[in-house]
């Protein structure tokens, strides 16, 4: 007897997760662990409290159709949890990914995370190990910085914020 459409599909939404938790290669991750680096997710771990992280837009991939390679995450992991009890917001560049380069859908990650902050008055942090913008994906990844930088004028005095 086959499997139920709703059990092949939580089966295959779990496969995507597990290939979000590890997007970079066998061999990036490695190097990063030689030069003494933690990866994105380590980073995250070692900075929250234990259990509390709550992470958005895991499945989010890039669209530019000119790039062979779409992991998940896009290069950079957002989300919140809590530092000694108290809810931050934060993101951490994947260097295992494009170099941690900024991309449209990286910055469209981050612009979220930093609107929800702003909302709820909650701290950003920002773990960067990036190569700056993604040159593959061209002015629209320049133009994506523009939002980080506005969104960090409109906070200005608001929430506090660590990068």
């Amino acid at each position: 007897m086959a499997d139920h459409p709703l059990t092949e599909r939580l089966a295959d939404l779990e496969r995507r997760k597990e290939l979000a938790r590890h997007p970079g290669s066998e061999r990036s991750v490695a190097r990063q662990h030689e030069r003494g680096k933690m990866l994105a997710r380590e980073r995250i771990e070692y900075l929250l409290d234990d259990d509390s992280f709550h992470e958005l837009d895991m499945l989010a991939r890039h669209r530019n159709p000119d790039i062979p390679e779409r992991p998940y995450t896009d290069g950079v992991i957002t989300g919140w949890g809590t530092v000694d009890g108290r809810k931050v917001f934060l993101f951490s560049q994947d260097f295992t990914l494009f170099g941690g380069a900024l991309g449209e859908v990286f910055a469209e990650k981050i612009h979220k995370l930093m609107d929800l902050a702003l909302r709820v008055g909650a701290p950003v942090i920002g773990i960067n190990d990036g190569a700056g913008a993604r040159i593959q994906e061209g002015p629209v990844s320049l133009a994506s910085y523009g939002g980080i930088f506005h969104r960090n004028v409109l906070a200005s005095g608001v929430t506090p914020r660590s990068a």
